[in-house]
């Protein structure tokens, strides 16, 4: 099974785009690119063993779990303000560095949350309606192509960061296992878009 390394097109970013905290363009281009080399690498490792790539070995939500933790370590190492908020399971995912103490905080308000979907468009569910800012990474995975050798690589094909506040989002039904979660409505997730960072013409 060949294995591609997948790149960044870096005619696809937005250059008009809004971002916060002194993040540039170039911080997003390289964290995903380190995660394409990062696969690429460790997929290049399984199937010389004859084993299946992690794109086809992941369930979908632990696939947006570990995708989310790598973005979000990923853009704290470019990113010239920002870092991991240390605060096990804390909010936001990245937060400025200093304002906190030990850069930890359960629920801060200076920082970016991080979120990764494989819905087009960016709509995401997240445990609460906040103000924040929000970035989303939409992303592709290929487990569907026969045979599974010709199947290509994981993709980012879209890429939104805005700030949102809570009356951008409506409450869910609670779930069977009673978790709330909270979606940005219509007019919310239009906001969210308007400030699109990356986008692939596919």
């Amino acid at each position: 099974m060949p294995i591609v390394r997948n790149e960044v097109g870096p005619r696809c970013f937005n250059k008009k785009a809004r971002l916060p905290y002194e993040l540039r363009l170039k911080d997003f281009e390289m964290a995903v690119q380190d995660i394409y080399d990062f696969f690429y690498d460790v997929n290049r490792g399984l199937v010389q063993r004859g084993l299946l790539r992690l794109d086809d070995m992941l369930r979908p939500a632990i696939m947006s779990g570990v995708l989310s933790d790598m973005l979000t370590a990923s853009l704290a190492k470019h990113s010239r303000t920002l870092t991991v908020n240390l605060y096990h399971n804390g909010h936001p995912d990245l937060v400025v560095s200093g304002v906190y103490s030990d850069n930890k905080v359960k629920a801060g308000s200076e920082g970016v949350e991080i979120k990764t979907t494989r819905k087009a468009g960016g709509a995401v569910d997240t445990h609460g309606a906040r103000d924040q800012w929000m970035c989303v990474f939409v992303y592709n995975v290929d487990n569907d192509t026969q045979p599974a050798r010709d199947r290509g690589p994981m993709m980012v094909t879209e890429i939104y960061l805005g700030h949102v506040s809570k009356e951008d989002f409506r409450k869910n039904a609670r779930g069977e296992l009673g978790t709330r979660t909270a979606t940005l409505h219509k007019a919310g997730i239009e906001k969210l878009r308007r400030n699109w960072i990356y986008k692939i013409n596919r």
